[in-house]
């Protein structure tokens, strides 16, 4: 940090949900400022548990999932189904800007949180929600996680599988991350035109709606049946052979991308070695190339090519090139990136145990404001009497509240 203000300071959020993907939206906000209260009932949000699937060790105080989603926040651990707990929520609503919340819309109508209900109490607040696969429609009320409403139902398991094949391997917070900005982005719009105008609005968006929005380039060629192949295909067989993970010498895979063949042919054929073909008419343009049915061609030639040198070479020869590629790293080797440390995408943390482990930060960066600082995800309500001080309970209050089971706080 270097001592600029941050963009959201002042700013007052209250978070109602659990899970990954609204959860990603608060913790941008708090990463700008804003002061973030998750509300959580005494047994806490099921993320806090989700370790094991992880292939990491169930530790509430070393817990690497919970900082990624909820760092810099608060919690307040409140018992909503009593008056006195929905009166403290009602409470903290009175003071904010900013409601993210995805619980479905039955249990919000339930609790007399849907938004028709609050916008006449709190016609200044942007209420943000997430749900699986919209508000409308007959699958509104369905639950949603992004391994079925954004990768399944949205195209990618089906359409991006190899021909043949199962879908690929998936694994959690991939599609949640990307709905949780998307969330974030409409909630900064609504948050300037509230300041503005003194109208809030409500923001929404769907695990599914956004897959389809990410999709959407592929899904609008779809129109055009007559052209190009019908996926799922075999990569030997696609319309263009140079989009392709190479296969190396040491068992790694390099990807390369080359949106336009043309402009990217003939100088890498050179690169691997094949000037036979670089000048071949056959193989060029990318319109010849396609009506002699030589893709295949194309691709066994590459892929036979690359087995011969290890990945560094082809690393070192594609560079020289100027070819536009990625080696295909494992989670283990990103977190010893280079580009990644340079870039502040990772942080280490240091635990009250002892322990040093590397976080991932968010990929949003403010020059001026500098690089947000990363506290650790609060304990299931480990603010909760500060909070409910601050809204003007007596400690005696506070204490009763926590006695009766409204308030919780978790006991290190």
């Amino acid at each position: 940090m270097n001592g600029r203000k941050k963009p959201l300071e002042g700013v007052k959020v209250v978070e109602l949900a659990t899970f990954i993907a609204a959860a990603t939206t608060g913790r941008f906000l708090a990463d700008l400022g804003a002061e973030v209260i998750k509300i959580e009932n005494p047994k806490g949000d099921p993320l806090r548990y989700t370790a094991p699937t992880e292939g990491r060790p169930l530790d509430m105080y070393e817990n690497t999932t919970w900082e990624l989603e909820n760092g810099n926040k608060k919690c307040l651990s409140v018992n909503m189904k009593d008056p006195k707990g929905k009166e403290v929520f009602f409470k903290l609503l009175d003071e904010a800007d900013v409601l993210i919340t995805n619980f479905r819309l039955q249990a919000l109508q339930r609790l007399g949180l849907d938004y028709d209900t609050l916008k006449e109490k709190y016609p200044k607040l942007v209420y943000a929600i997430i749900t699986g696969y919209g508000e409308k429609g007959p699958d509104k009320d369905l639950p949603g996680f992004d391994f079925t409403a954004y990768f399944a139902r949205g195209g990618y398991l089906e359409e991006l599988r190899q021909k043949g094949d199962i879908p690929m391997n998936m694994v959690p917070g991939i599609g949640d991350h990307n709905v949780g900005m998307n969330l974030a982005a409409g909630v900064l719009a609504a948050l300037y035109h509230a300041k503005m105008t003194g109208e809030g609005d409500k923001v929404e968006t769907s695990l599914f709606e956004s897959s389809i929005f990410s999709m959407g380039m592929m899904v609008q060629a779809a129109q055009y049946p007559d052209y190009g192949q019908k996926y799922p295909i075999s990569i030997r067989e696609a319309n263009n052979p140079l989009n392709a993970a190479w296969r190396t010498k040491d068992e790694r895979f390099i990807q390369t991308c080359m949106p336009d063949y043309n402009t990217y042919f003939k100088k890498f054929l050179t690169t691997v070695g094949r000037e036979d073909m670089a000048e071949d008419e056959r193989f060029f343009p990318v319109t010849t190339m396609q009506e002699n049915k030589l893709g295949p061609t194309v691709y066994d030639a590459v892929m036979e090519a690359f087995s011969k040198k290890d990945h560094k070479e082809w690393m070192r020869l594609l560079t020289e090139a100027d070819i536009p590629f990625g080696l295909a790293q494992s989670w283990e080797e990103i977190l010893e990136d280079e580009q990644a440390w340079a870039n502040d995408c990772l942080y280490r943390m240091k635990y009250d145990n002892g322990n040093e482990r590397t976080l991932v930060r968010l990929p949003v960066k403010f020059e001026e404001m500098g690089v947000p600082e990363y506290n650790r995800g609060p304990l299931i309500g480990e603010q909760s009497g500060d909070i409910v001080k601050a809204l003007g309970y007596s400690d005696d209050e506070v204490k009763e509240m926590f006695e009766s089971k409204v308030l919780y706080s978790w006991e290190k």
